[in-house]
């Protein structure tokens, strides 16, 4: 389970990892639009446009990575001073409860919203923006994925420090290490000896 875990994590930290490049490109873009709309008097619908989708792949491509990290901002004055077992048992119930329910929700609704979408490949409204809405919607779908495997990710993880793996041979002594009783080995020394010694004596 937790192989199952590590490999969840290091997915939606690489998509994470490869959507945060994007913020780059949105503050770039954005700083183009403003040179050319108050210094040339000049605006484009379609590169307006492009900042917006590049601003939502951002978010909810980058969403599960940043809980992974526990970044997301958590109102509350207790998690912070719990204990470690107390803040597993509040992760794995915030994920079994919560999360979850919410992933697999979303997917349930925008799995038919964005196949609408797709049917009549849907574009923007205005006549010069982007051709690509239809892919723009299947990012609710991605987003709702990953929120949903880092759920399972989150519940594999606080289970395991809940009911932590038994230790393999716990409880029997080592091969080996085995220690005889004081008395055995003072009976064992004195034996023979004991009695050849009390023999020659006697001789």
């Amino acid at each position: 389970m937790i192989v199952l875990a590590t490999r969840i994590d290091r997915l939606n930290t690489a998509i994470g990892r490869a959507a945060a490049w994007l913020a780059l490109a949105v503050v770039l873009l954005q700083f183009a639009l403003v040179v050319a709309r108050y210094a040339f008097a000049l605006g484009s619908i379609w590169l307006s446009e492009t900042v917006i989708y590049l601003h939502a792949l951002l978010f909810m491509c980058a969403a599960a990575w940043t809980l992974r990290a526990g970044g997301h901002v958590r109102v509350d004055i207790f998690y912070a001073h719990a204990s470690k077992r107390r803040q597993a048992l509040v992760d794995f119930g915030g994920a079994l409860l919560l999360l979850l329910p919410f992933a697999l929700v979303l997917l349930w609704l925008s799995v038919p919203y964005v196949a609408r979408s797709w049917s009549i490949l849907e574009r923007s409204q205005e006549s010069s923006g982007l051709p690509l809405v239809y892919a723009l919607k299947t990012v609710i779908v991605v987003f709702a994925v990953q929120m949903a495997l880092q759920g399972v990710s989150q519940a594999i993880h606080a289970l395991a420090l809940l009911i932590p793996p038994p230790q393999p041979n716990s409880g029997l002594p080592e091969f080996g290490m085995i220690k005889w009783p004081k008395s055995e080995t003072s009976d064992f020394g004195s034996g023979e000896g004991g009695r050849r010694s009390r023999s020659g004596g006697g001789a």
